[in-house]
């Protein structure tokens, strides 16, 4: 039985092709939707509770897991670091599928460490903040006292779950673009045109999570750039390619 952190498309991606490749999978998603997606693929167990390093021992035990594949998102940072710990404990082989970042050759992109530094220098860059970063943690730009006196923009993804979460932080419907990627650099030069953007907070999370086109719009209608860095983690074992993915699974069970 192989374990599958994968909420993200390219985690889903990789899901097929272990399934396909006739591994039984478990793959493990944090949100309604993702389980959605993910419950398409015909075989496949879903585990959609939240694991901390004790609840993946726990699990990884309970369902013999044989092969940890770390898909998750490039910053969740807690997922990968929980999971290499949970496999050391188990002597369960890990690895880490990395997507590749965008380069950055845009003059106006100013690259941070976190979500407080990038409320900070955001507020600074400009009024009016269009947030490309996910709901996850829009609280510390609400909050933010750099931003107090700032109009926030967030793009977020189209649920009544997310939406619900944009409320309670006291966003008005005319601060929220619910809309799901992935979104053409035309689309992109539009949104920040239609909301007077006059800084874009984006993160490095490669093509697949659209930074690409969110970058070649901003070098379009000149906006400064904020870029949250992705968390440095040193993986046990980390490869860029599914290929790679499947070579080490194959390796490591040989026989399934």
């Amino acid at each position: 039985m192989i374990f599958i952190a994968a909420g993200t498309q390219d985690g889903r991606e990789l899901t097929g092709r272990l399934l396909r490749a006739g591994y039984s999978v478990i793959a493990s998603v944090v949100s309604s939707y993702g389980e959605k997606l993910l419950a398409e693929y015909p075989g496949i167990l879903i585990n959609d509770q939240p694991l901390d390093e004790e609840g993946l021992v726990s699990y990884l035990t309970e369902k013999n897991v044989a092969l940890f594949v770390d898909a998750s998102h490039p910053y969740a940072a807690n997922v990968s670091q929980n999971a290499m710990k949970a496999c050391r404990r188990l002597s369960i082989p890990y690895i880490r599928y990395e997507r590749q970042s965008v380069p950055v050759a845009y003059e106006k992109v100013y690259v941070v460490e976190n979500y407080d530094e990038a409320a900070k220098k955001a507020g600074a860059l400009g009024k009016r903040i269009f947030l490309t970063t996910g709901s996850r943690n829009v609280r510390v730009f609400t909050e933010s006292p750099a931003l107090r006196d700032h109009e926030i923009i967030v793009r977020i993804l189209p649920t009544a779950e997310v939406l619900a979460e944009m409320e309670a932080l006291g966003l008005t419907p005319k601060q929220i673009v619910a809309l799901q990627g992935p979104f053409s650099k035309e689309l992109n030069v539009a949104l920040y045109r239609q909301y007077q953007a006059e800084v874009v907070v984006t993160k490095n999370s490669g093509e697949i999570g659209g930074t690409d086109t969110k970058l070649e719009a901003a070098v379009e209608l000149k906006l400064p750039v904020v870029m949250i860095d992705r968390p440095r983690i040193a993986y046990d074992k980390v490869v860029y390619t599914f290929d790679d993915v499947l070579q080490f699974v194959a390796e490591k069970l040989p026989g399934k």
